[in-house]
Order: C-alpha cells, then sequence, then structure tokens
C-alpha cells in the first residue's frame, strides 16, 4: 500500500498528468442553447461542449506507424522462440531437466536489464530503431542453427548467449519504443499513441505466440 501511495504521488508529478490536469481545467461551464424548430415553435435544449481538437485515430496511427511495427516486429520475433523454442527443443546432457528452466530464468532476467537500460542510453533515431527490429530476425536461422547445425553450436554456451541477447535486445526495444512513440507526437495525442501502442504490442504478442505454435509442431 506504502508504494501504491508513492508512486500515486509520483505519477501527478509528470508532464503528461500535469498537461491533463490543466485541460480539465479549462473546459468552459455546460451551457444551454435554445434553437427554434423552424417549422414549429417547439424548443429544444441542447448540451453543448466547447470543442477540444483531437487527433484522429487513422492519423495518429500513420504517424506511430513505424514505432508500431518496430514493436509488432520485436514481440513477433521474441514469442516465436520464447517460450516455446527454448523450452521444448533444447536439450542439455550436462543441467538435463533444469535447462530450460535456466534458460528461462536467464531470458528474463536480460529482459528486465534491457528495459532498465534505457535510464542511462536511448536511441533517439526511429531509423536506427526499426533496423535494430528487423535484424532481430537473424535470430530464426541462428536458434535454428543451434538445433539443426553443427555439433558445437549444440551446446550449452551458444544457446544460453543468444537466450541472453533474445532477451536484452528484447527489453531495450520494447521500453525504446514505448517511450519514444507518445513523444513523437503532439503532448494532447500522447496518451492515445500509448494505447494504439499497447494495441500493437498485443498484436505482436498474439502473432509471436501463433509462430511459436507452428515451431513447436
Amino acid at each position: 500500500m506504502l508504494g501504491c501511495i508513492v508512486c500515486s504521488c509520483i505519477v501527478e508529478t509528470l508532464p503528461i498528468m500535469q498537461h491533463y490536469r490543466r485541460k480539465v481545467s479549462e473546459i468552459p461551464k455546460i451551457h444551454t442553447r435554445n434553437i427554434s424548430d423552424l417549422h414549429s415553435s417547439t424548443s429544444t435544449i441542447y448540451n453543448v461542449h466547447e470543442p477540444i481538437v483531437q487527433n484522429k485515430i487513422w492519423d495518429l496511427t500513420k504517424q506511430i506507424r513505424w514505432y508500431a511495427l518496430g514493436i509488432v516486429i520485436t514481440y513477433i520475433v521474441t514469442l516465436s522462440i520464447f517460450p516455446g523454442y527454448i523450452s521444448e527443443n533444447v536439450k542439455s546432457n550436462l543441467l538435463r531437466d533444469w535447462y530450460p528452466i535456466i534458460l528461462m530464468t536467464i531470458y528474463n532476467i536480460t529482459d528486465l536489464a534491457g528495459k532498465c537500460f534505457t535510464s542511462f542510453y536511448l536511441l533517439n533515431s526511429i531509423g536506427k530503431v526499426s533496423w535494430a527490429c528487423i535484424a532481430r530476425l537473424l535470430f530464426y536461422p541462428l536458434f535454428t542453427a543451434c538445433l539443426h547445425g553443427p555439433r558445437w553450436l549444440q551446446t550449452e554456451i551458444p544457446v544460453v548467449l543468444l537466450t541472453s541477447f533474445l532477451g536484452l535486445t528484447n527489453g531495450y526495444l520494447t521500453s525504446t519504443l514505448m517511450i519514444l512513440a507518445p513523444k513523437s507526437v503532439a503532448a494532447s495525442a500522447s496518451e492515445t499513441a500509448g494505447i494504439l501502442m499497447v494495441l500493437f504490442l498485443g498484436i505482436g504478442m498474439v502473432g509471436g505466440s501463433f509462430l511459436g505454435w507452428l515451431w513447436i509442431i
């Protein structure tokens, strides 16, 4: 409960929260207008709000399309490999049944490390971030090589290194895209941009989970 109170206080100091607090205070009081019907003497009272300019969803989607594409590709690649491939396909005579558990632990730790790393260094170029997301497609042939390639690639060290890099890049690119997308639009549309990014993240998760299921089959 104490943590929730502290987080609540911190949230109130964020620029985005202050922006919307100001917006609410600027909305004028609801007023009514009597509109006479040209063909009758009946009057109707309408409640009219002062219009607030909002970006159309489609226009906003086009503005953040590269960020959205990046998050979709990132999660398709990640979830088509993890946890399906890691839990079902890898084998170790040394670690035996602990091998998949250790790999999953390594992935989660490196994923967290990647998310935290954005607080020290944030890649601000959407071009570089997009290419990094596309470059993650190389994980497919690399993990396939660990499964069907030379015997030395099927050992524990290459798989552990690839799993670590998979988690690290997933965490870093996810945080980077989620940070940059709302900043790439007007402040009034940043919340909507964040919601759209979560939608595309969900699309990537569904696509990756489906491909991971096919990989297991």
